[in-house]
């Protein structure tokens, strides 16, 4: 299931590339920010482990990205692909998304934009605390992003920007070795506040 949907996503980003206008330019991206999450505890959890903070556990922690996609002086559509990680009270989750997302630019002036526009893909949550069973699971991601976004020269760019994501991707807690299951956690939703260096090639 993973699969497909990775290569829904894949085909989804390069069926888009074959109807671009000839004015489009490549781009490639390096992101660096901080995402929070919100995540739902199961109530055999809360009992199992003394009810733990679990939207505590990726809290402004550390994202790094990378994307890849086509441009104009209009709008772009693009592939990332990030990464996030934390830990709390004994609880370690890692977050990763591949999104395909498609933004409108507002000029500001010559060299500044305001941007706008949603994403869709895939998160992927994996449980990876010290003690317990490692669980992963794949579900969806929908949101959308703005910024603003700064030419720096003809080919290098760089933006601020914020992104939101809905997503369904739970993991289970599970004792070492096969024990007993103690309970599950489920990733509603993920804020992101993101810096971005983009070359265009």
């Amino acid at each position: 299931m993973k699969a497909i949907n990775k290569l829904i996503l894949a085909m989804a980003v390069l069926g888009a590339a074959t109807v671009a206008q000839a004015s489009d330019s490549t781009f490639a991206g390096l992101t660096y920010g901080q995402t929070s999450d919100k995540v739902k505890k199961s109530n055999q959890l809360n009992t199992n482990l003394q009810n733990p903070n679990a939207n505590g556990i990726i809290n402004k922690e550390n994202t790094w990205g990378l994307r890849l996609g086509q441009q104009n002086d209009e709008r772009r559509y693009y592939a990332t692909y990030d990464n996030a990680s934390g830990s709390h009270n004994g609880l370690k989750l890692r977050q990763e998304n591949l999104l395909g997302s498609y933004d409108l630019f507002m000029p500001v002036t010559a060299s500044t934009k305001l941007f706008g526009g949603g994403s869709l893909g895939v998160t992927k949550l994996s449980q990876e605390s010290s003690g317990y069973s490692r669980d992963t699971n794949t579900g969806y991601a929908v949101g959308a992003q703005v910024g603003v976004l700064q030419k720096i020269s003809q080919s290098a760019s760089v933006e601020l920007g914020y992104r939101y994501l809905r997503s369904n991707a739970s993991t289970e807690v599970t004792e070492h070795g096969g024990g007993s299951k103690l309970g599950s956690l489920q990733l509603n939703s993920s804020a992101q506040t993101y810096l971005s260096a983009n070359y265009a090639f």
